[in-house]
């Protein structure tokens, strides 16, 4: 045997070793064993993916989680229910108020709390601007990774004006500890209602330009059609949601099947593929785009009058003034920050469309002021498992795109 052959052996053994559920390929010729990041500028630092090619083919891969593990889950178990909030938008932090208004669904699930159905459609208007913001993201970075960057720095800005209406709701941008268990923390002001009609009026024609500049280009065609492509049966079998499911041919849609917020009131297309791949994921969530749109104008049109929070004044943290001046109003506010209302037990577990899946919480509550056990269903955390299999024979310029067109989210990833 010659030396060369003993290296390759070597090579395929180490691979093996690294991860022994993947089924190597013995190739004739000289095989590498590379890293894909963490440190490369398409994986953030975050992920890392060992790579053993044949030239530029990858052979097999062992993708790693764990590089920004934050620990969500049991420091959730040591703060109270509102101060969870806070942590839930730093998951998918590219669709932050869908991750906080999930939460509060959630506990007002455990709770029994029903909120007014202006509360629901406000909610509404803002999860789909959240999904726009996040499909904005996905799909223009996906042009940058086909080296397009002319559409990312032009739909930048439309997510800069998505920002701008998030500002207006609780004066934060990103991470955006949005509204309140039982409603929002103040109904929307003239600001946000002149801010929101330019948006529905301006965003549809500057989609349809961005659109124009991919949907149909030969270069991007190439880079992203038949590419990580996946099943509907391995998709559902690995546990896809959203739009990497849909994009496989499944039109499973938690705002359909199991609605929420009262998204029974509006009627929208829910967009599939055929093949599952890199190009298909990129078409369904520019439609997806197209839906929500559609959606945030039918409810700001039909925005019902009323309250824009529940009358819960054992969980609704009251109004800043009336705490300063009342008695009664600084007794809730102490209660609810301290954890001192009564929680019931209970079990129960509540899911949202994420703007990238299914979002689950599952909350166990024994009674006390902290989460018994709280278990965050992350989408991301499913699909990177699908990765190594997705680019196996692919070219390594096509593991880029495949990520991409996953829309997998550093922080929620790890959790």
């Amino acid at each position: 045997m010659s030396q060369g052959n003993s290296d390759n052996n070597d090579l395929i053994n180490l691979s093996n070793a690294l991860n022994p559920y993947i089924v190597k390929e013995q190739i004739d010729g000289e095989l590498q064993h590379i890293n894909l990041g963490p440190t490369h500028p398409s994986t953030h630092g975050i992920f890392e993916n060992q790579l053993l090619m044949d030239g530029d083919i990858i052979v097999s891969s062992n993708s790693t989680v764990g590089y920004i593990h934050r620990a969500f889950e049991k420091i959730s178990e040591r703060r109270t229910y509102t101060q969870i909030t806070t942590l839930t938008d730093r998951l998918n932090y590219c669709s932050s108020p869908i991750n906080n208004i999930g939460w509060h669904l959630t506990v007002e699930k455990l709770l029994g709390i029903k909120v007014p159905k202006k509360v629901d459609y406000m909610r509404i208007i803002i999860m789909e601007l959240a999904r726009i913001a996040d499909h904005l993201v996905c799909d223009s970075v996906m042009g940058v990774d086909t080296g397009a960057l002319t559409g990312f720095t032009y739909v930048f800005q439309d997510r800069e004006r998505i920002y701008d209406l998030y500002e207006q709701v609780c004066g934060a941008r990103m991470t955006t500890n949005i509204g309140r268990i039982g409603g929002f923390e103040r109904d929307f002001s003239p600001k946000f209602h002149e801010l929101i009609k330019e948006f529905i009026s301006g965003f549809p024609a500057r989609l349809e330009e961005f659109a124009r500049l991919l949907e149909r280009n030969r270069i991007f065609l190439d880079r992203t059609v038949d590419v990580g492509g996946i099943s509907a049966e391995k998709a559902l079998n690995y546990g896809f949601t959203g739009p990497n499911l849909r994009a496989a041919g499944v039109d499973y849609d938690v705002r359909v099947m199991t609605p929420y917020s009262s998204y029974e009131d509006f009627d929208f297309i829910i967009p599939i593929g055929t093949s599952g791949d890199a190009y298909d994921r990129f078409m369904v969530r520019l439609q997806e785009m197209r839906e929500s749109i559609k959606i945030i104008k039918n409810a700001y049109e039909n925005l019902p009058e009323g309250n824009y929070h529940a009358e819960v004044p054992d969980f609704y943290l009251p109004d800043k003034p009336d705490v300063y001046t009342k008695m009664e109003a600084l007794i809730y506010h102490f209660k609810i920050i301290m954890g001192e209302t009564k929680i019931p037990t209970g079990e129960v577990y509540n899911s949202v469309e994420g703007a990238n899946g299914e979002l689950g919480f599952y909350l166990v509550s024994d009674g006390g002021r902290s989460p018994y056990r709280l278990h965050f269903r992350r989408p991301c955390f499913i699909y990177y498992q699908a990765f190594e299999e997705l680019i196996k024979g692919h070219m390594l310029s096509d593991a880029i795109i495949t990520l991409g067109s996953l829309n997998v989210i550093a922080g929620e990833l790890d959790a």
